[in-house]
């Protein structure tokens, strides 16, 4: 039986590839139509199948937005714990919320936007490394860490950028070994 359909369905070898759908089994209705949808992915081609990571476009709005939320979070917390340290003892009730909003805003808007922008080369740069090797593994990690690094800290000059690229470097693949080190001992 297929959602509880007082019509039963008999089972056959091609039936059991698929799941079967009932548009209308909330309806009451007696209906008797069934759509068959496949249980695996759908690809067009079946090398896209065997690439288990997001698109570019995904990539790039999943490490800009992490990193804007996770700076601008970071960053109101600083702001605040400042705000709460600049409190004079003859601030009123009002004047001190001031300062720790004013704070905490600020803050938190510099942290987003420093740590969205870092996101957002990071991403860019690894959705090229795996496009250009076609692969993506701890590597190409590596890659786009240091790369992001050299590039966000390009400005301040050649000793500055390669400090950033190599701290970038090891950061990335720290993370990407510990994601992989928790997929495989921590059982979720």
């Amino acid at each position: 039986m297929a959602y509880g359909s007082s019509h039963p369905v008999p089972e056959s070898s091609d039936q059991r590839q698929g799941r079967l759908y009932n548009p209308y089994q909330d309806l009451q209705l007696p209906a008797k139509t069934l759509y068959k949808l496949p249980t695996s992915p759908e690809f067009l081609f079946s090398e896209e199948s065997l690439h288990q990571h997001r698109s570019w476009g995904e990539n790039l709005s999943f490490y800009t937005g992490c990193g804007y939320l996770g700076g601008s979070i970071a960053g109101a917390s600083h702001g605040a714990f400042n705000g709460i340290k600049s409190v004079e003892s003859s601030d009123t009730l009002k004047l001190k919320i001031n300062r720790l909003l004013n704070s905490s805003g600020q803050s938190g808007r510099a942290w987003g936007n420093r740590l969205g922008v870092i996101g957002l080369i990071y991403a860019g740069i690894e959705s090229g490394i795996i496009a250009w090797t076609d692969r993506d593994d701890l590597w190409s990690s590596f890659g786009a860490g240091l790369g992001t690094g050299a590039l966000y800290r390009a400005a301040r000059g050649v000793r500055s950028a390669a400090v950033a690229g190599a701290l970038g470097g090891v950061a990335a693949t720290a993370v990407v070994a510990g994601k992989q080190a928790l997929k495989r001992y921590v059982p979720i």
